[in-house]
């Protein structure tokens, strides 16, 4: 079964005009820049905000609802919409609707469902929303809610946490990260000074936690340490270990050891790539990995080997959680499967559309060319 959610429909954002992907483990998005490979992220970190009660404020986040809306003067909503696999139980499928309203936005419809089968349009309903009608599943019916309700949030996200299927939804979708960019490793950087020690399961979005995952890693899921450092001695052949320095106040800085000097380097003196790979192979490897990973341009400061061990490690990932990477890099291309990559190309309207490369016709093309040589020539498509 596939970690996290098996579809994402999109219509009215942006470059989505109108999308339909299934979702696989690991998703790479390919594609020209400009052509909606990190609106699809997006997506994601505005539908976890929604499931949190933060939408009014993600939507100000993104720019406000104009900003968000495809822009071609026809667009006033925008329709979301994800499916998640169940074990031993039927699919659950959510749809929100928002709809330009003056300066901001309204929610003009959501639905949270269980789908009975192909044969038929009877389903489960759990939450039923249009407009100022709201209604959640109890005892069997329907029923509008007998609390504050905040209109500008998601029914979903104000699910009575009793409610079991409906909570357990909303528990997945919050459990989306934010969008791992390209690392911050400017000299000042919080990657590269001593770090407050703290409770962290994953390394951070800016790196600030990097220091604190690693070193929880050491006691809470030593394997895993072990695992990083392994990574780092195959693309580092002269990297012997890492190591932690207190330097006070509750500091910490962390120390790379090379085979070739008798002190070992800290994160202020490491190249920009050394770091961005610590990094990601932290985020990789940490146990407290979410739903669903967001990763924009990993290739970024990267030598092809990295790139190599970095689809690697992906893969591994792919089974805890599941990942949505966005890259235009033919280098990182170079090492995927078919079975791994979505081709992204505009329609002749401007909106994205999107094919997984193994359901193209490439069995012979691959006898002869590699998947970055096929895409470089325009075969796959995803070029412009």
């Amino acid at each position: 079964m596939t970690p996290g959610f098996s579809r994402l429909s999109v219509a009215g954002y942006r470059r989505l005009k109108s999308v339909d992907i299934a979702l696989r483990p690991l998703n790479v998005l390919i594609g020209a820049n400009g052509v909606g490979k990190s609106s699809v992220l997006d997506v994601f970190d505005l539908m976890a905000g929604a499931a949190e009660g933060n939408l009014q404020s993600n939507v100000s986040g993104f720019g406000g609802m104009a900003s968000l809306l495809t822009a071609d003067g026809k667009t006033s909503s925008i329709e979301l919409g994800l499916q998640m696999e169940r074990q031993e139980a039927l699919p659950l499928g959510y749809m929100l609707g928002l709809v330009s309203e003056g300066n901001g936005y309204a929610i003009g419809m959501e639905s949270l469902f269980e789908h009975h089968g192909p044969h038929t349009s009877a389903s489960v309903k759990y939450i039923d929303a249009a407009g100022a009608q709201i209604r959640y599943l109890s005892d069997g019916k329907l029923v509008p809610p007998n609390w504050a309700y905040k209109t500008q949030e998601t029914a979903l996200s104000q699910v009575p946490r009793t409610y079991r299927d409906a909570e357990g939804f909303r528990r997945s979708l919050a459990d989306v990260s934010e969008v791992y960019h390209t690392l911050d490793v400017s000299s000042r950087a919080p990657v590269r000074t001593p770090q407050i020690l703290s409770t962290a399961e994953t390394p951070g979005i800016n790196g600030d936690d990097l220091v604190s995952c690693l070193f929880a890693m050491t006691g809470t899921a030593p394997d895993r340490f072990e695992a990083i450092e392994d990574a780092l001695r195959v693309a580092f052949p002269k990297f012997k270990r890492l190591s932690f320095t207190p330097v006070g106040a509750g500091r910490i800085s962390l120390g790379w050891q090379d085979r070739d000097f008798t002190r070992p380097f800290y994160t202020n003196e490491l190249s920009e790539g050394t770091l961005r790979f610590l990094w990601l192979t932290t985020l990789l490897q940490c146990p407290g990995l979410p739903k669903v990973t967001l990763i924009d341009e990993p290739e970024v400061s990267l030598h092809p080997e990295m790139l190599r061990l970095l689809t690697e490690l992906m893969r591994e990932a792919s089974a805890r959680s599941q990942l949505i990477v966005a890259t235009h890099s033919d280098r990182f291309v170079r090492f995927l499967r078919p079975d791994e990559l979505i081709v992204c190309d505009l329609d002749e309207t401007g909106g994205m559309i999107t094919r997984w490369a193994d359901e193209l016709d490439l069995k012979e093309w691959l006898e002869d060319y590699t998947l970055d040589q096929l895409w470089s020539q325009g075969i796959l498509g995803g070029r412009s």
